[in-house]
């Protein structure tokens, strides 16, 4: 009888220290997701090649560093570059969602037609993204 006594003990313990935690957790994600004034992190994965690796960071300097300077709400950017799968990561910082969101669709799509053109001259393409895109998401800072 001890030792069933000590087990209910322990998971009783166990489901009160874990069971607020992940309820606290659920409604803060979901108050802060419903929040377009909240902060943002637009987070971007492109595939870059070793050998290219000179040409994006020189492709996003010309183009998508001085219009997102431009940009209302732009707080910052991080390029980092993975070895092991060979792709970049770009975390850009906004200070809310409703302001990156607010962003006309045609204006980005000019820059990344500017980024591309750049890219392709650099590597030598005739056509094409020579970075494509292989994640799109956003993280909510905590």
């Amino acid at each position: 009888m001890t030792l069933l006594l000590r087990i209910v003990c322990w998971l009783a313990a166990a489901l009160m220290w874990w069971v607020p935690a992940s309820f606290a957790s659920a409604a803060m994600a979901s108050n802060v997701s419903d929040s377009s004034d909240a902060a943002v992190v637009e987070h971007l994965r492109v595939k870059v090649p070793v050998e290219a690796r000179a040409i994006w960071l020189e492709a996003e300097q010309g183009s998508w560093e001085p219009w997102l300077a431009q940009q209302d709400g732009f707080l910052g950017r991080d390029l980092l570059w993975d070895a092991t799968t060979e792709e970049g990561t770009l975390l850009i910082r906004w200070q809310s969602r409703a302001q990156w969101k607010a962003i006309p669709q045609a204006d980005v799509n000019k820059v990344q037609d500017q980024f591309e053109r750049l890219a392709r001259e650099g590597t030598g393409l005739a056509s094409g993204n020579p970075f494509p895109l292989v994640f799109e998401g956003e993280l909510l800072p905590q």
